[in-house]
């Protein structure tokens, strides 16, 4: 069965848990437990109405402020397909966790609040969305109950929107509108009679027809090697295979690959899913891959088509969210892992934090602080495979790990 991804984004009390429990409820994914939970919870609030925020808010603080602060994951299925949805929080101080809960999703939710509107918030969770180029995204115009159902106020939060969409790299194509109405369940998983006006799909039904293909879209094939396989029995002694993910393209057996950095070239002998030997191996899948030639393979290294050679780039420019609470600032060292592969940087130049607004104005100053997003220049110590994050975001992405305490300090997108 498919998997399809998706991650959330709204204002606070723009209705996002609520849709998501919502979903859980008309989809039947709640257990009679947790439903009898929100019941009493609901009518212990003072609610005549089940508060469906109950079912994916599970930190105290949520609860008891109605916010959404950490990223939660939600499963469900329906006959065709499951899902995982990433609730990630939408305030400007947990920027790190939309990014963190976003990064693996093949489409996205953004809440917009039929009174309010798109406002300021609205801006940066498009622009995170078009930062991380997730595919599909569905702008759900919750709470049309509270404005009557009006199809004139659907149409001027479309309208408005619609011209963050001439700012970004998005088609019209990738961008859909629903007005649905969370709290009763306007237009969620059934249609609405309350919108006659609106004659398009309800929120589940489009998710239903999404492909739910790899988050890395197709594009040029990227094996990062994650450990050397080696058996310790007699039977398999010369045997030496390469475990790792592929991304971005297929490889078959007779295929030129090209390791790098090395540049080392061979070609694909036997391709194993555990014990089974396959001609084909497809991008999203995880394998062991055997090399006709004993060449010097190690974890760190990256098979690639030889026709398809990444860039080997001392130097990087890229676009880094900060995460850390130490603010990142020149000079300062830090591990750059992409893949497998892990090089000691150190940080050349901060050209300064972005404005997430789409009005194109960055903020000069020399260093980042928690959640800020910034185009940072850093020196590598050895040379490493990337591509831009625009071709390929398995290879074109990285993390920045504090040398002192090994934390994750930051992420990054090559430029």
């Amino acid at each position: 069965m498919d998997v399809l991804k998706i991650a959330t984004a709204g204002s606070v009390d723009d209705g996002k848990s609520t849709l998501i429990g919502r979903i859980l409820y008309d989809t039947k994914s709640l257990t009679t437990d947790k439903l009898e939970a929100i019941e009493t919870r609901s009518k212990a609030n003072g609610f005549d109405y089940l508060d469906f925020s109950l079912a994916t808010d599970g930190l105290v603080a949520e609860r008891e402020q109605g916010i959404t602060i950490d990223v939660a994951h939600i499963y469900f299925s329906t006959k065709t397909k499951s899902y995982i949805i990433a609730d990630t929080p939408g305030h400007v101080e947990y920027t790190r966790n939309m990014v963190t809960g976003a990064s693996t999703s093949q489409a996205s939710i953004i809440l917009v609040d039929a009174r309010k509107g798109v406002i300021e918030q609205t801006y940066r969770h498009f622009f995170i969305n078009n930062l991380l180029r997730i595919k599909d995204v569905i702008v759900a115009i919750n709470k049309m109950d509270l404005v009557d159902f009006s199809e004139s106020v659907y149409e001027e939060i479309k309208a408005d929107f619609q011209s963050l969409i001439g700012k970004s790299s998005y088609k019209e194509q990738h961008i859909t509108f629903i007005p649905v109405s969370a709290l009763q369940g306007d237009n969620v998983v059934n249609q609405s009679e309350n919108t006659p006006w609106y004659t398009g799909q309800t929120l589940l039904q489009h998710l239903e027809e999404l492909d739910a293909q790899d988050v890395y879209e197709k594009s040029q094939a990227r094996f990062p090697v994650q450990t050397v396989i080696r058996p310790k029995k007699t039977e398999f002694h010369d045997f030496r295979g390469y475990a790792g993910k592929l991304y971005g393209g297929d490889f078959s057996v007779g295929d030129e690959v090209t390791i790098v950095p090395s540049l080392t070239v061979s070609k694909i002998k036997e391709i194993y899913f555990f014990d089974q030997k396959f001609e084909t191996v497809g991008r999203g899948s995880s394998c062991v891959i055997t090399l006709e030639n004993d060449v010097n393979v190690s974890r760190g290294d990256m098979l690639v088509k030889s026709s398809e050679k990444p860039r080997l780039e001392k130097q990087l420019e890229a676009t880094v969210c900060w995460m850390d609470g130490s603010s990142l600032t020149p000079d300062s060292s830090y591990y750059v892992q992409s893949g497998s592969a892990c090089v000691l940087s150190k940080i050349k130049h901060i050209e300064g934090s972005i404005a997430t607004d789409f009005s194109e104005k960055d903020i000069s100053k020399n260093k980042l602080d928690l959640n800020e997003i910034g185009r940072v220049k850093i020196q590598l110590s050895k040379p490493l495979a990337i591509d831009s994050y625009s071709k390929n975001k398995a290879s074109g992405s990285f993390i920045l790990i504090d040398a002192q305490t090994n934390a994750t300090s930051g992420v990054g997108f090559v430029e």
